[in-house]
């Protein structure tokens, strides 16, 4: 279903409570009693990635690199993907207050592989890095890049120096082929802003990438809801299904789905292939504490986690899981 609009507003496929500034007062004892947890006590890392490793394509034909958070370079079935990429050092407006990366970036810009397509879920600033689109932007290995968005997120885009005709705006349930992949933007439960004063002004979603031997699911950013199944049903079976688990409260539970959450929409999205947990280490956005999020799937029996080193170029094989335990 496209998504629909109440006057300047993007609206949620189904209804969401995204709070405001009455939320602050709700979570401000929590926020400053728990503040040591939220964040590693020692240095974590260094990380690092041998671009020498993109020179080869993956047998599997399907390979991700997780950059930390909700970044990732994807290799599938030839083509490759860079999703919400920030190498910002905060998670914010500026760059001298606001949520500050647990560990720096494990490749610089300068030593990404060509890329075939970029493509950005939302325009939160821990999605949408500003710094980062502005260089990305004027790379060479960008240049034939097509830069995929939700609506309205393009604006954005051009504004941090992209060329237009480089960009790709979709609805929901649009696509656009990139190579042998199809991408298709599909819905999501959450909403957009780069301030309070611009909600929901541009959409969000989340992404199906198929092609001919492998497919994958992008949860991005969202609450649990009961369009899942349909999606599994319509676009899986999945091969990979990245869904996101940190950043979680219950005061905020309709657009951030948190672990149990998590482990729930993979199992509605139909529960094939692996599920590699996304939206966590490498910022404090949230309450809990900063392991919570991955202690709690890797508790849960009977599933199949796919859970890399970041930085660490890793084959997706059927079956096959990963469980580093870089964050202890």
């Amino acid at each position: 279903m496209p998504a629909k609009r109440d006057g300047k507003k993007f609206m949620n496929p189904v209804p969401a409570k995204v709070g405001g500034l009455s939320l602050i007062f709700k979570i401000g004892p929590r926020f400053f009693l728990g503040a040591a947890a939220r964040s590693p006590k020692h240095s974590l890392g260094p990380f690092h990635t041998n671009p020498g490793v993109f020179a080869a394509s993956p047998h599997s034909g399907l390979r991700i690199t997780w950059m930390g958070h909700s970044t990732s370079l994807v290799e599938i079935d030839g083509i490759r993907l860079l999703i919400d990429p920030i190498w910002d050092e905060r998670a914010a407006p500026t760059q001298w207050a606001g949520p500050k990366r647990f560990f720096p970036a494990p490749l610089a810009l300068q030593h990404l592989p060509a890329i075939d397509a970029v493509v950005i879920s939302h325009d939160h600033y821990d999605h949408l890095g500003e710094g980062t689109i502005r260089r990305l932007a004027n790379m060479p290995q960008l240049e034939n890049a097509r830069w995929i968005t939700p609506l309205g997120v393009e604006k954005i885009l051009h504004t941090l120096g992209v060329n237009a005709t480089r960009c790709t705006a979709l609805n929901w349930t649009e696509y656009i082929t990139v190579g042998p992949v199809t991408v298709t933007a599909l819905p999501a439960r959450h909403f957009s802003g780069r301030s309070l004063f611009n909600r929901s002004e541009t959409l969000w979603a989340s992404f199906a990438f198929i092609g001919p031997r492998q497919r994958v699911y992008y949860g991005a950013d969202s609450g649990e809801w009961d369009g899942f199944v349909d999606i599994g049903k319509q676009f899986g079976p999945f091969d990979l299904t990245m869904l996101e688990i940190g950043a979680s409260d219950p005061l905020w539970a309709d657009i951030h789905m948190g672990p149990e959450g998590a482990v729930r929409s993979f199992r509605a999205l139909g529960g094939h292939g692996l599920l590699m947990p996304i939206h966590w280490g490498l910022f404090d956005l949230a309450l809990h504490t900063w392991t919570k999020p991955i202690e709690s799937v890797f508790a849960v029996e009977d599933l199949k986690l796919w859970s890399p080193t970041p930085g660490l170029p890793s084959e997706v094989v059927p079956g096959e899981e990963i469980r580093s335990s870089w964050w202890r």
